[in-house]
């Protein structure tokens, strides 16, 4: 009897150590990968639709090397999921597990379709290095709420081993479908997408990531990886990605690595991460002011180092981490605006924005979160100095102050010239010291 199983493609989009696909392939004797696009997601970040497509048409050229295709559907996912499985016969339904709601949702709905027909569902790992359920804290609850005990019990959990990457892939008789045009993007500086480019980058930075430690705080530099992109849509894998750090003696990057699987747990055990505090006790008295909040979204804010960062993530759909830091902590402790305001832009523009990381940082910053200091304050200038110290970071994004050399560029209502550039916006959270010392 000929088998047939169906991979539903989500944030897995590689051919490399991919659970699922490895999965089907080994045990059906027809495999159908397939991607729904669902038009609803499509709406909240062109960056990041534009960036999928990219991934898809690779994921695709992968995919037809082998033999194989990628099966196509735009729609309802469970409902396409669902057609595309009596076309094809099929009685195995795999996909990776997730943790946002939207997921979980998903993953119900499918179960619920799949024992009606008598197809089997089953989930794999990957989307992080430990699974989000894991690892529990040793005296109870669903989740660590702290990072260090969490990077103590992930350091030394056991690590699934990679997968093979399929060498054939045998498609039934079904149509595929085609890929909707390119979407525009808004970041013209953004980063192509695909498992191809992902690896390219991967093995590019394993280069330099013995320097990481000492760079990757420099702004101007730009010492990071640049890989959260490619993590994010799966188009590499995180797990491949920790293993070839560990053989390059990259610690430092690994335990950053480790903070992306911390958030994905406090995730699966608090879904409402997005919209909810994660400390109940948490001080959560926010100001109203779309004025403010609107300087602040176009890096129209007076502290030209927030302003760099905030037109980074525009101009590239990315913004470096020291910047993220900086950009949410002004917003929240120096205006007094609501952190879920910061999350949502955040999330139209970022390449990598995803619910568990995007949602935990903002949190942290803002004191909602896991940080153990949730009044901890960042000031602007005193990093601006620290990160930038030349100002180069911020004449790259700012071009007003492009003609303002050294580090005056972090202050320029202290220069005697008047420089055409806004003054700061006024604190509403703190006595903004900064601007007197």
């Amino acid at each position: 009897m000929t088998r047939t199983a169906v991979v539903l493609f989500t944030r897995d989009l590689r051919v490399h150590d991919n659970p699922a696909l490895a999965a089907a392939c080994a045990n059906a004797d027809r495999v159908v990968p397939l991607f729904v696009l669902d038009p609803g997601l499509g709406e909240l970040s062109p960056n990041r639709s534009r960036f999928l497509h990219q991934s898809l048409a690779d994921l695709r050229s992968s995919l037809r090397e082998r033999g194989g295709d990628l099966v196509l559907r735009v729609g309802d996912p469970v409902a396409e999921t669902m057609t595309v499985a009596r076309q094809a016969g099929a009685t195995m339904l795999g996909l990776g597990a997730d943790v946002t709601p939207y997921a979980k949702r998903r993953e119900s709905h499918l179960r619920d379709r799949c024992g009606g027909e008598r197809i089997a569902l089953r989930l794999f790992p990957g989307v992080t290095i430990v699974d989000p359920g894991e690892l529990r804290p040793s005296g109870g609850g669903d989740a660590y709420r702290i990072f260090t005990p969490y990077y103590r019990a992930w350091s030394g959990a056991k690590w699934r081993d990679e997968v093979a990457t399929p060498r054939r892939i045998t498609l039934p008789d079904i149509p595929v479908g085609r890929l909707p045009a390119l979407p525009a993007g808004e970041s013209p500086g953004a980063a192509a997408g695909g498992e191809t480019e992902g690896r390219r980058r991967l093995t590019a930075w394993l280069e330099d990531i013995d320097a990481y430690a000492e760079k990757h705080d420099d702004l101007p530099g730009d010492g990071t990886s640049r890989l959260s992109p490619y993590l994010r849509f799966g188009c590499l894998s995180p797990l491949a990605v920790a293993e070839a750090a560990k053989a390059h003696g990259g610690e430092p990057f690994l335990r950053q690595l480790c903070w992306r699987d911390f958030y994905y747990q406090v995730a699966h055990a608090f879904p409402r991460i997005a919209t909810e505090p994660f400390r109940p006790n948490a001080n959560d008295e926010w100001r109203d002011d779309p004025e403010a909040l609107k300087h602040w979204q176009d890096g129209l804010t007076g502290v030209p180092i927030v302003d760099a960062g905030l037109r980074q993530l525009r101009a590239e759909g990315w913004m470096h981490n020291r910047a993220r830091l900086i950009t949410a902590a002004f917003l929240t402790k120096h205006l007094g605006i609501d952190w879920r305001h910061g999350v949502r832009w955040f999330f139209r523009w970022l390449l990598d924005g995803d619910v568990p990381n995007n949602s935990g940082n903002w949190q942290w910053v803002a004191g909602t979160g896991n940080d153990t200091r949730p009044y901890r304050r960042f000031n602007p200038i005193r990093q601006a100095h620290r990160f930038d110290p030349n100002g180069d970071y911020v004449r790259r994004y700012v071009p007003e102050l492009a003609g303002v050399r050294g580090p005056a560029v972090h202050e320029p209502w202290r220069i005697p010239d008047k420089v055409d550039y806004p003054g700061p916006l006024e604190s509403h959270r703190d006595e903004a010291v900064w601007l007197r010392s």
